[in-house]
């Protein structure tokens, strides 16, 4: 299975690049962290769209690229909006003014989610409004 996982930071000195590598330096993940750059297509205006993809397999290697992915969020200064992606199209998004405040148990449960979002586990990935906008903290959207 394959997830992107997207950067967006306000005011912030990090993103894609930093968080590629943060996940690339962890023991579980290397080798399977990769950059991704969509260049615009010719003619059009506009920024390339930066992503980093995981290629993942079901258990272990969920649960740390969830884990990482919300330390990462929780580590950072400045303003991130982190959106990681299934290849189905099913989105969670983790903003850092949403979990810093976190302490250890909600942080847990809130890679867990994550986990369960990108294992596809169902009712644990707990999915948020039908509106796609999450109801708490990284609440899947569908």
């Amino acid at each position: 299975m394959q997830a992107t996982i997207i950067v967006e930071s306000v005011n912030a000195p990090v993103g894609t690049d930093d968080l590629r590598r943060w996940l690339g330096g962890q023991p579980e993940l290397r080798g399977r962290i990769r950059r991704r750059a969509d260049v615009p297509e010719p003619g059009t205006m506009g920024a390339a769209a930066d992503a980093v993809i995981a290629v993942l397999e079901p258990g272990g290697v969920v649960a740390a690229l969830a884990g990482a992915v919300v330390t990462w969020v929780r580590t950072r200064g400045g303003t991130q909006t982190v959106t990681v992606t299934r290849a189905d199209g099913t989105r969670f998004t983790l903003s850092s003014t949403q979990v810093k405040g976190l302490d250890a148990r909600q942080t847990a449960e809130l890679a867990e989610r994550l986990a369960a979002m990108l294992e596809d586990r169902g009712d644990e990935a707990r999915p948020g409004p039908e509106d796609g906008r999450a109801a708490r903290p990284g609440t899947p959207r569908r």
